[in-house]
């Protein structure tokens, strides 16, 4: 990554440069002083490099049209401009369309590149996944337990005892949610939820050792 970002900016450097001579010489042949004829690629020039990151920066946004008319508008004037000046400053031998081309090189690099090193220097590496905590019946004293469960895994219900999640969930449909609402939740689909309160997949809680049979089971599949 650095290295990309650290030749980008070199190629920026170079082609903004190059157009950079060419505008000033332009500006100076066409009747700005030689002590001001700086500042007029500096403004042209300027306005590709702060459009592209702003076009960049806003991207997705609806204000973003009007950098991207600055753009543009101000790579349509420096790639004229750059194109103009090598007609009038090249030797008589050159054709004015090859002289025209090559000048024009520079400040379409100059677009392309700054582009680029935008986008290279918004890159951001990827996150962690969420954690998101989820409070489940503790074993003891009846107070509820956090489980951190992360968005990665949320969808596969061997993280949580199948127990605890039942427990749960009957908290939760006694309290007037819905079953879409406990699935997401708990983690589970919905369909798992509906067996759990339907009077044939409901465990006899009278025996434990037949609740663990039904739990194992709904666990396995």
């Amino acid at each position: 990554m650095i290295t990309a970002v650290t030749g980008t900016v070199f190629i920026a450097a170079g082609a903004f440069w190059l157009s950079f001579t060419s505008l000033a010489d332009l500006a100076a042949r066409s009747g700005i002083g030689r002590g001001q004829a700086w500042a007029w690629p500096l403004i042209v020039d300027g306005i590709i490099v702060v459009a592209t990151v702003a076009v960049v920066a806003l991207a997705g946004h609806k204000a973003a049209w009007y950098p991207w008319a600055l753009l543009i508008g101000g790579a349509t004037v420096s790639v004229t401009a750059n194109a103009l000046h090598a007609v009038v400053a090249a030797d008589a031998d050159v054709p004015g369309v090859l002289a025209a081309s090559v000048a024009a090189v520079p400040p379409v690099v100059l677009l392309a590149i700054t582009h680029l090193t935008v986008i290279l220097t918004r890159a951001t590496p990827a996150t962690e996944p969420e954690v998101v905590p989820v409070r489940l019946p503790a074993t003891q004293a009846g107070e509820l337990a956090p489980v951190s469960v992360t968005a990665s895994t949320s969808a596969d219900e061997s993280t949580v005892p199948v127990a605890d999640r039942r427990a749960r969930g009957r908290e939760l449909r006694e309290a007037g949610w819905s079953n879409k609402r406990i699935a997401r939740e708990l983690g589970v689909h919905a369909s798992t939820v509906g067996r759990w309160f339907s009077g044939t997949h409901l465990p006899d809680t009278t025996n434990p050792d037949i609740g663990r049979d039904v739990a194992d089971a709904e666990e396995a599949s």
